[in-house]
């Protein structure tokens, strides 16, 4: 089952989806108590969207409690390669080549109608752009055709960073600034007509919040730091007060002997129970297989699916043996105890002992959503979680096996952002890779809510389209029937050379038709030397050998050599022949003239692949990118392109919502 598909209350995959007032009126049903909880890594995405949830379930006159946390429990992202400068920072973009293994959850920001939406060169390859010859060509260029568009990450230099809870706010505060500045000032940019000028003043009060609450005692970390500014960032986007209390995951599950008790525990007790464990761990090695997750037994002996947070020395994979455990932190740490643990509360024991109090126990990613769904409702936009899956089958597995755990259903909230724009009456400069497949570069609101959906398809079209153009005097025609302007010119360019080519290649093709044709006169030639020799040794043998000649056979014989002297003299002169044509092929194939002519159309059709690259790129940025950005916008985007709050109304009132089991 897949985690973006609808389901029943009863795990059922289903189409249906459902009001944002039906759903909440669906969970008042069956989990009445049980607060929201929106957990993101960063604040400057799409977490503060869910605003638009506290304030529906507020007007709807429910109580629930909305909690919006900080998850500060994974190490901060770090350069994928190169050089390491401890303490150090830079802002990278998202490729397929240099960048691609990177990741930057708590330092990610895109601009207005940008996504971490990487065009790959599998998408280049389908829509028939020949990558060796480009490459050769330009050795760097596909670093800038697969970047995602309008989007960067910080990421750290060192080759050790902290989890972000322990991150230091001042070192990474500029870097996350300047990318901040980038993003808004992208966004300025594509804001045209009247409302530039409130966008700007919105700008301003968004940095002095930043500014703000970089100031203040709670935001030494990183982790503060965007606790500190949920609040705000949740009221900005959703443009009035939004009542939501913050926690950050090193609180959330925080374990000593004063929290065992919580339910959101009860998962982690069925990996150490005796009774119980080894049912618990093949259930979790069943649910992730096909996923490119670790078994257990590939983080050794006594792996439980869960990671500690020690204070100063980091995370790592709990693994219990009968006498002691073992943290794999980068410089792994140890903990003795004297039998066998039996349940969570003695192994809160044997760790509040060892490493304090204030440790984090956290599950991976597939038993981390089993931990607070216990508790709570996950808030989680589409597309986002895809353990999810694997988190359920892993539950079903356990229930089968007579260890049900009751846990709350995912909200999950489908938006319709740039539909939504239909209500907005600012008007949009679009960024270059837009101008093409909208055929404009400035247009209403309305407008974009209109047609972002038929532009997508039609850009999806032309990448098969591209595919299908296998010749490069197909790629040239296409280019100027599609592009026109210089394309025209490049097109009689490109035939003319192609014409005075293919007549060259006729005049090649006819010196080598004769030269083939004297390779096989030189071989009859050859046939009928031996046969002369041949000739000329049985008349030896029965007229000379041991006997004597008449006149006659000497004339014979004379006649026999004349003729094999003159054969010889003919394959000499054939092979002259086969000389002097192989020097005539050389000089047409290798004229200035014609030299010149071959460069003028490999530069034409460099040029029309790396065109073809182009149309490419922006089709993969105007269709894909432009439904990942969306499912899941940025929400400051929100004010700044529609101050009134129109627009991020409209997104909330028209979201599509369902509850997804867990079980």
């Amino acid at each position: 089952m897949d985690a973006l598909t609808p389901y029943d209350l009863k795990g059922r995959m289903t189409t249906a989806t459902i009001s944002i007032q039906e759903a909440l009126e669906q969970l008042n049903e069956i989990a009445q108590d049980a607060p929201f909880l929106a957990l993101g890594q960063t604040v400057f995405w799409d977490e503060p969207m869910k605003a638009g949830i506290a304030l529906a379930s507020k007007r709807l006159g429910y109580q629930r409690r909305f909690v919006a946390g900080v998850h500060d429990t994974d190490y901060f992202a770090k350069i994928p390669s190169g050089v390491h400068q401890p303490g150090k920072f830079t802002t990278l973009s998202h490729n397929d080549t240099t960048t691609k293994g990177l990741w930057s959850a708590a330092g990610e920001f895109s601009a207005l109608f940008g996504s971490e939406t990487v065009v790959t060169r599998e998408t280049l390859a389908s829509g028939g752009l020949k990558l060796e010859p480009v490459k050769r060509a330009r050795p760097d260029i596909l670093d800038e055709a697969t970047q995602a568009f309008g989007w960067r990450g910080v990421v750290s230099l060192d080759d050790a960073p902290p989890v972000t809870a322990e991150m230091p706010l001042q070192p990474v505060f500029r870097e996350l600034c300047s990318a901040f500045d980038w993003a808004l000032e992208s966004s300025l940019e594509c804001i045209a007509g009247q409302s530039r000028h409130s966008a700007h003043a919105l700008a301003e009060e968004m940095r002095a919040k930043v500014c703000e609450a970089a100031e203040q005692e709670d935001s030494a970390t990183l982790s503060g730091f965007y606790r500190r500014l949920l609040p705000a960032f949740y009221s900005f986007a959703a443009g009035v007060n939004v009542d939501i209390d913050t926690t950050v995951t090193t609180e959330l599950l925080r374990f000593n002997t004063l929290t065992t008790g919580k339910p959101r525990f009860e998962i982690l007790d069925l990996f150490i129970r005796p009774e119980t464990k080894e049912i618990a761990k093949r259930a979790y090695d069943e649910a992730i297989q096909g996923t490119g997750l670790y078994e257990l037994s590939r983080f050794g002996s006594g792996a439980i699916p869960f990671d500690l947070v020690i204070p100063g020395k980091g995370r790592g994979t709990i693994r219990i043996g009968n006498r002691g455990l073992v943290v794999m932190t980068r410089q792994p740490q140890f903990a003795s105890f004297k039998k066998p643990l039996q349940n969570v509360y003695e192994l809160a024991e044997v760790i509040e002992r060892k490493f304090g109090p204030n440790c984090t126990l956290v599950g991976k990613a597939v038993t981390l959503i089993g931990m607070l769904a216990r508790e709570f409702v996950f808030v989680f936009h589409e597309g986002a979680s895809s353990y999810v899956r694997h988190s359920r089958s892993m539950h079903q597995a356990l229930a089968q096996r007579g260890l049900p755990l009751k846990l709350n259903p995912i909200l999950r909230v489908k938006y319709s952002a740039w539909d939504s724009l239909q209500v907005c009456c600012s008007w949009l400069h679009l960024p270059q890779p837009f101008h093409r497949p909208f055929g404009t570069e400035e247009l209403c609101a309305p407008s974009l809510a209109q047609r972002w959906r038929q532009v997508g398809e039609e850009q999806q079209a032309l990448i098969q389209t591209l595919g299908s153009l296998k010749r490069p005097i197909d790629l040239i025609h296409f280019l100027q029937e599609q592009v026109g302007g210089s394309w025209q010119c490049l097109s009689r360019d490109y035939e003319s050379i192609h014409a005075e080519l293919e007549s060259l290649r006729a005049k090649i093709d006819s010196v080598a038709t004769e030269r083939r044709s004297m390779y096989g006169q030189i071989k009859a030639l050859k046939s009928k030397r031996v046969d002369l020799e041949r000739q000329k040794g049985e008349h030896f043998r029965d007229k000379f050998f041991e006997k004597t000649p008449t006149t006659e056979d000497e004339a014979e014989r004379q006649r026999l050599i004349s003729e094999i002297e003159h054969t010889i003299k003919e394959i000499e002169v054939a092979r002259e022949r086969v000389r002097s044509l192989m020097r005539s092929q050389r000089e047409l194939a290798q004229s200035p003239d014609v030299l010149k002519a071959h460069d003028r159309r490999r530069s034409v059709e460099l040029e029309a692949e790396l065109k073809r690259m182009r149309l490419i790129r922006n089709a993969v940025i105007a269709s894909k990118g432009m439904q990942n950005a969306n499912l899941r916008p940025s929400a400051w985007w929100f004010p700044l392109v529609c101050p009134d709050g129109l627009w991020f109304r409209e997104t909330v009132d028209s979201a599509e919502c369902y509850l997804e089991p867990l079980v």
